[in-house]
């Protein structure tokens, strides 16, 4: 009823607005006065913006008189700024320059997903990153794009989170910055962790739901992640911005640009540090990062040098809270050792050139280098020396007797160490044949070098070891070389054919001792086809309808091969991908309708059966889908007062696979007979995946220099595991957001913008991830009982954030 109550306020409040004239015109080329359709128009600080139709013409109606910066910009054209005087209905004819120097979008063009393309996709700009970041991790800053649902382990969005979209996880997601690819090539995950405050240096996100565009890197099987660093700022300037708020959360970053400098040269920085205790106790976190980014721009030639690298120490909160302690202390850490946490830094270099080679003919290209280096640090009781390469300690007969003192065991301090390097080059070739067809091609190769080992580094007996010396290393190479063509063919004014087809290799090896002491010896080699094609219809000037199908294969990650019982390596997957989709655009509002077929063939996952030492291994299940409808929109009601919502209704099944179940006595030591059971499932829902996510955005500006805005989320109930095991879940959800932000003129900066936001509004207590596992507990099955173990990730109550933003 509150959340009711607020939307009812801020409806009248709209209605009490005074709109009363209309801002009009078209954009044309400025060389030969030819149409700009999808121009995007903005009235700068303010929520404001359409784009131009098919004959280059817009509207923004409803709008208060008085003054506003028109916003006007174009691919491959100078931004057109200018302000203006509303007093009256306003028509206004707009030419554009072409760009005299190359510009940035060259970059990611590549990689990039258009409207042409019969994908489906959100973009989020500068403007919306920047009113989301508080200091909270890259997914939470895409926690209201749709089909997106985000957590944290520590509770707060600072430290380690994920997100999963579709309810796809990270490591069915390919992220790439600058085109280049960021995902772990062993796990295939990407830990945002490792580049805190990296949202202050991006100036654009697209998020490409289902297998997407032809991509660099990890495969496509929930969804891409494009995301693009700063670009071209002709002005000089500083930020100081400085935020802070629950839990002792601290952000502090400074930004500085040169501008372009003789018309030619550009450099950015931007220099960071975020801190914050966590919700959960001691899930502490402590980050550091920097930005660094040098350009040269000519007419035809653009390069670029990025550096950026990001080092964080956090907390161990990795087990989460079981069932019963959710109950009594929401904020349970089972870690009490000081050091206790993980330790880790990434630097990335990125060399990035781009060249016209004729008015036809663009190349971009870049080199790339990431070095990793980090550890986690773990106290550990009662611990069998043997299984650490450490011989039991030669001690008096007479002391063991008379001692609880055993030479075989001891308490310890491990650090379990990955050391990394990964490398390779990204290029495309794009050619504008004629205004009817456009064709990209690219070539990929990357190299991947990790280096695995761990480190006793204390130990209350530590017999004949010495510091320094290593019970495990294993050294693993993955080599990845991919090539794409892709082109959109526009056969007359209304109808748009897009073709994609992308071949991947992949070469992965891996050699030496694990942790457990087993040995690591893989190697294995794939070769993917990835065809895509799809179509865009115009029904008339605002509305479109498209569709595509798109082929996606995936390899097995590093665990698969590792744990995988004697060898027994699982196949790699498939995902047949169809999307079909309708647009609306129309002045002050649009709509978006997506339905999709996602069907998998040999998708791995857990079953909870365990090899030889107890690790989970995941299996191939034969068949399973996702289904569902993606709903999209934004109205302006009026000048004051905009809503924009999202919705994703589906349902995910399995088609069969079977569950298993081990025995365990009293004192949860393995049964040596009948310890298994198998449970056969039939058309069970794929775990975390909710049927229902929905999203809600109400933002109301009373006046230009201050906003306030209602986030609101839904997440439906989801499983834990695939057995649909209504004992075996996270609840669903509601929780709401209220920001407020206020921008302030002076005469001596550009502006002071300060923003207040309060997170989950109303105090709801919930969980956004978690993990389960179930054994028979007796003598034998048939004198046995069903025990289910459920942990869960719970997030913070009511918290609030502040921040300051000056600008020079």
């Amino acid at each position: 009823m509150k959340t009711l109550s607020i939307y009812s306020l801020l409806l009248i409040l709209s209605f009490g607005a005074s709109a009363q004239v209309k801002l009009s015109g078209i954009i044309q080329n400025s060389e030969n006065s030819t149409i700009l359709p999808g121009a995007t128009i903005q009235l700068l600080q303010t929520s404001l913006g359409t784009v131009s139709d098919q004959n280059g013409k817009f509207t923004l109606s409803h709008l208060e008189k008085g003054t506003y910066t028109l916003s006007v910009s174009y691919v491959g054209f100078e931004t057109y700024t200018k302000q203006i005087e509303l007093i009256k209905d306003l028509d206004l004819e707009i030419q554009l320059n072409p760009a005299s120097i190359l510009t940035d979008e060259v970059i990611v063009n590549a990689t990039r997903a258009g409207e042409k393309s019969a994908m489906t996709y959100s973009t989020l700009d500068q403007k919306t990153i920047e009113d989301s970041n508080f200091g909270q991790d890259l997914p939470f800053l895409m926690n209201m794009s749709p089909s997106v649902v985000v957590t944290s382990d520590a509770g707060a969005g600072v430290g380690y989170t994920g997100m999963r979209i579709r309810g796809s996880d990270i490591t069915r997601i390919n992220v790439t910055v600058n085109g280049i690819p960021i995902n772990d090539s062993e796990s295939q995950g990407v830990f945002f962790v490792n580049m805190p405050d990296f949202a202050s240096s991006i100036d654009n996100i697209q998020i490409q739901r289902g297998v997407g565009t032809s991509t660099n890197g990890a495969a496509a099987f929930g969804a891409s992640v494009n995301i693009q660093t700063t670009t071209l700022n002709k002005e000089a300037y500083a930020e100081v911005n400085s935020a802070a708020g629950s839990f002792n959360t601290f952000k502090n970053s400074v930004k500085v640009g040169t501008g372009l400098i003789n018309d030619k040269f550009t450099f950015d920085a931007r220099l960071s540090k975020i801190s914050s205790d966590g919700y959960i106790d001691r899930a502490s976190s402590d980050l550091k990062s920097f930005f660094l980014s040098g350009g040269y721009y000519g007419k035809s030639t653009l390069v670029k040098m990025n550096v950026f690298s990001g080092k964080e120490k956090t907390y161990q909160s990795w087990n989460g809270v079981s069932e019963d302690m959710l109950k009594t202390n929401r904020t349970f850490n089972k870690y009490i050792y000081a050091n206790q946490t993980d330790n880790y830094q990434q630097d990335h270099y990125q060399l990035i050139v781009a060249q016209d080679i004729n008015p036809k003919l663009t190349f971009n290209g870049a080199l790339h280098y990431t070095y990793g280096r980090g550890y986690y640090e773990e106290y550990k009781e009662d611990q069998i020396l043997e299984d650490y390469q450490i011989s039991p300690v030669e001690i008096d007969q007479n002391i063991t007797e008379n001692s609880i003192f055993s030479p075989e065991y001891s308490d310890l301090i491990r650090q379990r160490w990955l050391d990394n390097d990964f490398y390779g080059f990204t290029s495309s070739l794009t050619y504008e044949a004629n205004d009817n067809i456009n064709l990209i091609g690219g070539v990929a190769w990357n190299q991947y070098l990790g280096r695995h080992f761990g480190e006793v580094i204390w130990a209350q007996t530590a017999g004949d070891s010495e510091l320094g010396d290593h019970y495990y290393d294993n050294n693993s190479r993955k080599e990845e070389f991919n090539s794409f063509i892709k082109g959109n063919f526009q056969l007359n004014d209304r109808f748009n054919i897009f073709a994609d087809v992308q071949y991947r290799q992949v070469n992965y090896q891996g050699h030496g001792q694990d942790n457990d002491q087993l040995p690591v010896d893989f190697q294995a080699q794939y070769n993917f086809l990835n065809p895509k094609i799809g179509f865009s219809l115009d029904l008339t000037e605002k509305q479109l309808v498209y569709a595509s199908y798109s082929m996606s294969n995936k390899e097995p990650v590093r665990g698969d091969f590792v744990d995988a019982p004697q060898g027994n390596v699982p196949k790699h997957e498939t995902l047949y991908d169809l999307e079909v989709g309708y647009k609306f655009h129309q002045k002050n509002a649009y709509f978006t309708a997506n339905a999709f077929w996602m069907e998998y063939k040999n998708q791995l996952v857990l079953t909870g059966e365990l090899n030889d030492v107890g690790a989970n291994i995941r299996t191939n299940v034969d068949r399973s889908y996702r289904a569902g409808l993606e709903l999209e929109g934004s109205i302006n009601i009026t000048s004051k007062l905009s809503w924009g919502a999202n919705a994703t209704l589906s349902t995910n099944k399995i088609k069969n696979f079977t569950e298993v179940i081990y025995g365990i006595d009293e004192d949860w030591n393995t049964w040596e007979q009948d310890s298994e059971e198998r449970i056969d499932h039939e058309n069970t829902e794929i775990s975390f995946s909710p049927n229902f996510v929905g999203a809600s955005q109400i933002s109301y500006r009373p006046f230009k220099q201050f906003e306030a805005t209602l986030l609101s989320k839904f997440v439906g109930k989801q499983y834990l595991d695939n057995t649909s095991n209504n004992k075996r879940k996270i609840d669903p959800y509601f929780i709401n957001d209220l920001r407020l932000s206020y921008s302030i003129k002076t005469s001596f900066m550009k502006a002071i913008d300060v923003a207040f936001q309060v997170n989950n509004l109303f105090n709801v207590l919930y969980e956004s991830n978690g993990y389960t596992y179930s054994n028979n507990v007796g003598t034998n099955l048939d004198n046995s009982t069903l025990v289910t173990n459920n942990y869960y990730y719970p997030q913070a109550g009511t918290n609030f954030m502040i921040s300051a933003n000056l600008k020079f």
